[in-house]
């Protein structure tokens, strides 16, 4: 498979390639993130070719858009498509909206908690839309987005159908009226669940989403409702997570990453039976991981969360892993994939 073969996302005139970079592992997640290391990582992605990012305020608070603006700078800004989400707005206790420069010994990892001095906080008024987008693009030092996700309305404090409802009468209508104007090319959302994906597609036009980790080796909650209306409507998704956190790309020992907690010993063995298989035909899991998700046809691309350039440059290789079709039949064989 070549991971810089391109797709389109939705109807759009966006193309993206298979293998992109997403920006939650460059800021810290579970563990502090290394500045240095971080930009590097970018920069071996761009170089590559896989210049698809994707980014969020939530991600390090504010860290991982100003680590991206650093490196995307020195690009040609019609070199590389990039993703970011508006709903979380960061800010900082003194008033500042877009967060303070956090000094690189910050621990920002989710296991850590929110940084001292750090706000982080829904809005999904039509003047934070354009706050948060504002505030990205300071960020970013860029003069444009490609892609802006609604991110997380089913965590919104006020309860899940409240996040809904202002999603689809404050927020889309706010970024559709960008998308007509040509500021913005592409409108979507950002969750881990498909139920409310699935609401989205049905009731205004989105281009794409980005679904992290349900539709994996081991997680299928895609597969009834949300990737066949995507098919149907020309909805392109992005998948987040293609290893579910970690796990897929872990020893299978307790304590192993999935859903951003540790698995249950349940979700282990599902996980030890697609090892299996994969070892019988000398495939490894990440290499299968990463390649299932192309199975279904509107998944566009894939953005698993490398931290450093040893692990991008790992992804892009097996990305390429030759997987034969047997694999994926002794799969299904075994109950394994759907």
């Amino acid at each position: 498979m070549d991971p810089l073969q391109k797709s389109r996302i939705g109807k759009t005139s966006l193309y993206v390639p298979r293998l992109g970079l997403g920006g939650a592992g460059l800021a810290g997640l579970y563990k502090p993130a290394d500045e240095s290391e971080s930009k590097s990582t970018i920069r071996a992605a761009l170089n590559k070719g896989a210049a698809y990012c994707d980014t969020a305020p939530l991600y390090g608070y504010g860290q991982s858009e100003r680590f991206y603006g650093s490196v995307l700078k020195d690009y040609d800004r019609d070199s590389f498509v990039i993703s970011t989400k508006v709903g979380k707005v960061v800010g900082s206790s003194d008033g500042a909206r877009t967060g303070p420069t956090l000094p690189p010994e910050t621990t920002l990892s989710k296991k850590a908690g929110m940084p001292a001095g750090i706000t982080m906080s829904f809005d999904f008024s039509r003047d934070g839309v354009l706050r948060s987008i504002e505030d990205s693009l300071e960020r970013l030092q860029l003069d444009r987005v490609d892609i802006c996700l609604i991110h997380d309305p089913d965590a919104y404090p006020a309860g899940p159908e409240a996040g809904y409802r202002l999603a689809v009468t404050e927020v889309y209508p706010t970024l559709a009226e960008l998308r007509s104007q040509g500021v913005i090319k592409a409108v979507g959302a950002g969750m881990n669940q498909c139920e409310m994906l699935t609401r989205f597609a049905h009731d205004v036009e989105m281009d794409c989403f980005l679904l992290a980790g349900r539709y994996t080796l081991i997680d299928h909650s895609a597969v009834s409702e949300l990737l066949p209306v995507c098919q149907e409507k020309g909805i392109s998704i992005i998948l987040g997570g293609p290893f579910n956190s970690g796990i897929l790309a872990s020893d299978l020992k307790s304590g192993a990453k999935f859903n951003y907690r540790d698995a249950s010993e349940e979700i282990l063995n599902k996980a030890r039976r697609v090892k299996a298989v994969c070892e019988r035909f000398r495939v490894p899991m990440k290499a299968a991981a990463l390649q299932y998700v192309f199975r279904h046809p509107s998944v566009a691309t894939t953005v698993p969360g490398a931290r450093m350039p040893e692990e991008f440059e790992e992804n892009f290789q097996l990305m390429q892993y030759p997987i034969p079709e047997q694999l994926w039949e002794s799969m299904k064989e075994e109950e394994l994939i759907p």
